[in-house]
């Protein structure tokens, strides 16, 4: 059932026991208000439910959990509110989509989370979640599984034919929309929460894209770890204040630019940031310059003029000082004799004398 991007006003009818074989609901972008009604969790064949863009409040019904066969749950820009239930895991083990972003949920994100290792899109960004982000993310394996067997994310329904799964994914502060390239999103978006920590820990994988722009808004966070990943972009200049740091690992990715300055960061081992080699600042020995990054330990990497501490210059203007003083002192003494008749005479029989003297003695 698609009716979404209508003009729908009013509550979501409770009567979906009547519709038991239901795979795919799509209510998105209408301007239903009210709960989400209980009976749509007697529907034990569903498995797409997008109920995005609307204003549903209150809390997700429990019914839900029934639901066993959900692949992709999206109640994004609603204003639901209550914890997240820890069923939205461990029920929904095979759940590929799960994006409940721009709401009030609060509370904590519970570890049953992580037991839906067939995550590929993870979008819980601008709600009041506090506490920590649980350690067991490492589980979602889906996310580092490229090289899908499937094509599109596909269901049926009914023998009627296919009904090809999308997603709506803010990357960059850009909304996107996937359909036929789906298989190969992957995301995860926490940011715009209370969420603090002690460590983060997310290294060898195959994460590619950039750092987030707000991750020090983590302010309490003590240890980073993405090194051995794909990671390119510059570091967040937020991170600047991240005063809790004493751990970070960023080596082994593809990142550039200056390292932003900070008691912390500068604080590091420059193996924290190794095998990145567009990175630039202190700790590292490399030089962020205007035009380009130099090497302390020696040579440019390009061919624009050092702007160091001028030694080079120092060196153009002894020869130029060096080629003017001959220059004076050759046509000193050249001009003087040619303009001087009594001076010429007085030089060729001083340079006689000379000569006759040294050729007695030797």
């Amino acid at each position: 059932m698609n009716l979404g991007a209508n003009e729908f006003l009013g509550e979501i009818p409770d009567c979906w026991r009547s519709w038991k074989f239901l795979e795919a609901i799509k209510l998105s972008s209408n301007k239903f208000r009210g709960k989400i009604p209980p009976s749509l969790g007697a529907l034990a064949f569903l498995q797409s439910l997008h109920l995005r863009n609307n204003n549903l409040s209150g809390e997700i019904p429990p019914s839900l959990a029934n639901s066993t066969k959900m692949v992709a749950l999206d109640f994004s820009r609603n204003n639901l509110e209550g914890s997240l239930p820890a069923w939205i895991g461990g029920g929904f083990s095979g759940m590929m989509i799960l994006n409940l972003r721009d709401n009030k949920f609060h509370g904590q994100i519970p570890k049953e989370l992580c037991v839906a290792n067939s995550l590929r899109i993870l979008d819980l960004a601008d709600n009041n979640l506090t506490g920590e982000i649980p350690r067991c993310f490492n589980n979602f394996t889906a996310m580092v599984q490229m090289n899908d067997s499937e094509g599109v994310i596909q269901l049926s329904y009914n023998g009627t034919g296919p009904f090809f799964e999308t997603a709506v994914v803010v990357i960059k502060g850009k909304l996107y929309e996937y359909g036929s390239i789906l298989k190969f999103v992957r995301s995860i978006d926490l940011s715009m929460n209370k969420l603090v920590g002690k460590s983060l820990n997310l290294s060898d994988n195959s994460l590619t894209g950039d750092i987030p722009r707000d991750i020090g808004s983590m302010r309490s966070l003590e240890s980073i770890d993405l090194s051995l990943n794909q990671i390119s972009g510059e570091i967040p200049p937020s991170m600047s204040g991240m005063t809790f740091l004493s751990f970070l690992n960023f080596s082994s990715n593809r990142l550039s630019g200056r390292i932003p300055s900070s008691t912390q960061l500068q604080s590091l081992n420059s193996s924290s940031f190794a095998g990145n080699k567009d990175l630039c600042g202190l700790p590292l020995a490399k030089n962020c310059t205007r035009d380009r990054v130099t090497d302390e330990s020696g040579g440019n990497g390009r061919d624009e003029p050092d702007e160091g501490d001028g030694s080079g210059s120092e060196f153009k203007w002894f020869y130029v000082s060096l080629a003017l003083g001959f220059i004076v002192g050759f046509w000193g003494v050249v001009g003087s004799m040619v303009l001087n008749k009594q001076w010429r005479y007085g030089y060729f029989h001083f340079v006689d004398l000379l000569w006759d003297k040294l050729c007695c003695r030797y």
